[in-house]
């Protein structure tokens, strides 16, 4: 699956859009496996840059997920608690994971575009 072009992408492999929406990408789907449980944060509390945020437990292993950027969650995908297997199912659309209000625009400098992304998952 191609990376789309409109997002920025973190080392961790989590996507952030321009409205502050964040996912994992479909390379993380893929070493991920089945997912069974996501654990998120509280709409209101902050989230740090590279700094894990919250957990999704797959049939494989349980991985920590890291903010692409530090701000406030305002909104948070509360579908995911009784269908988690939507990450897996639609990563890029209806399984997002929460929305953030970038808190230091100056941090976005540090993510990747999709051809960097793409390259940096190449060269692993």
């Amino acid at each position: 699956m191609a990376n789309p072009g409109n997002l920025k992408y973190s080392a961790e492999h989590e996507w952030l859009a321009d409205d502050g929406t964040v996912g994992i990408t479909a390379f993380a789907v893929e070493q991920i496996g089945d997912i069974v449980f996501v654990e998120l944060p509280a709409v209101g509390s902050s989230v740090t840059q590279s700094q894990p945020f919250g957990v999704i437990e797959s049939v494989k292993a349980v991985s920590e997920l890291f903010a692409p950027a530090s701000g406030k969650v305002v909104a948070v995908n509360d579908t995911l608690a009784d269908a988690p297997e939507t990450v897996g199912d639609d990563c890029y659309g209806a399984g997002w994971l929460v929305k953030i209000e970038v808190s230091d625009p100056a941090e976005l400098d540090k993510l990747k575009d999709a051809d960097g992304y793409q390259a940096m998952i190449d060269s692993q």
